[in-house]
């Protein structure tokens, strides 16, 4: 497929804010497929969050006074952002980052 082709069909593609940006492009601002897709990406890949590893959930620990629910709360959404999680990562980090004691026990010696 050719620059001109590719150029015209690229707005196709896009919707709300996207189209938007495109729309806004100064006229004859175009003159390659490399142009758009280069300008494009500036303007939209620094939006992207980054998915995190697993081994960032190390990093999510109860805080001194907070609730052990809110530190599950807290654990949970972070695991959200993560790809490929495991069960077995997910339940080290979050035992590793619990301060009660007597809750860890519980989830540690509880059998599966």
């Amino acid at each position: 497929m050719g620059d001109e082709v590719r150029c015209r069909t690229f707005p196709v593609t896009l919707a709300g804010p996207a189209i938007h940006w495109f729309n806004a492009l100064p006229q004859g601002s175009v003159t390659t497929f490399s142009d758009i897709s280069r300008t494009f990406l500036a303007q939209f890949t620094t939006r992207i969050t980054k998915a995190k590893h697993p081994i960032h959930l190390l990093g999510v620990t109860e805080r001194n006074g907070e609730p052990t629910r809110k530190y599950l709360d807290r654990f949970n959404d972070e695991c959200l952002e993560i790809d490929g999680l495991t069960d077995s990562v997910a339940s080290l980090c979050l035992t590793n980052g619990l301060l009660n004691e007597d809750f860890r026990k519980h989830l540690t010696t509880k059998p599966v």
